[in-house]
């Protein structure tokens, strides 16, 4: 059967290579993805050591960079791009909170891959080539540079209720220090059940990388809503 019979001569006729577009696309993605590589994997990642971003970094920053550029023909493009800043700014997953870090980290890779997407008629390549090292500077200065200490927190259901009091405050933050572990400078009491003795607390402490928080280690409910 002759493919001429099956493709009709206006669609072979609009089958147009532009061999220009497809290396402008292949360098922007190549180096947008490069970029997106070294915030995630080697800033993000190796200091915060949470894998369970990396892939949603990634695939978020890609389908934003390919959305972006291949409607950078159409009138909508600028109100499109705000607009996906607006929707990923909102987005909250079912299964736990996103946090403020991991919220920023996403705006970022965002607004790279917005930036990295526009057309050279708006924006030269030189222009987003610096835009794009002077985040990841910035980046690596916060993280690594001004050694900032994260306080992480972690709740727990704690049973030594006459330790709860005020003055005895010292003493509740020893005997939790003996029994996590963990070097913790402050504590919150969110509630207290006098029926079980029992009372909910969240503990602080400080940590270079951290490695889980109150959302990533539930503590047990003791039934009092």
């Amino acid at each position: 059967m002759n493919l001429l019979t099956i493709i009709p001569l206006n669609m072979l006729n609009s089958i147009n290579f532009d061999f220009t577009g497809i290396v402008d696309l292949l360098l922007r993605f190549s180096f947008n993805l490069a970029v997106a590589v070294i915030i995630v994997r080697y800033i993000y990642y190796k200091k915060n050591k949470r894998k369970d971003y990396l892939f949603t970094y990634l695939l978020i920053n890609t389908m934003v960079f390919l959305l972006t550029y291949l409607l950078s023909d159409v009138e909508l493009k600028l109100g499109f791009a705000f607009g996906l800043f607006a929707l990923f700014g909102i987005l909250r997953y079912r299964t736990n909170p996103v946090q403020i870090k991991e919220m920023t980290y996403l705006f970022v890779l965002i607004g790279i891959a917005v930036t990295n997407s526009i057309s050279i008629d708006y924006l030269p390549y030189m222009i987003v080539v610096i835009s794009n090292i002077l985040i990841i500077v910035i980046l690596w200065i916060l993280e690594f540079a001004l050694l900032l200490s994260h306080e992480s927190s972690k709740r727990i259901l704690y049973e030594k209720i006459d330790l709860i009091k005020e003055n005895n405050r010292e003493a509740l933050i020893q005997d939790l220090k003996e029994r996590t572990g963990i070097n913790i400078h402050r504590v919150d009491i969110v509630s207290i059940n006098f029926l079980r003795d029992t009372a909910r607390v969240i503990i602080y402490y400080y940590e270079k990388n951290r490695i889980f928080n109150v959302e990533d280690m539930p503590y047990e409910d003791d039934g009092d809503n």
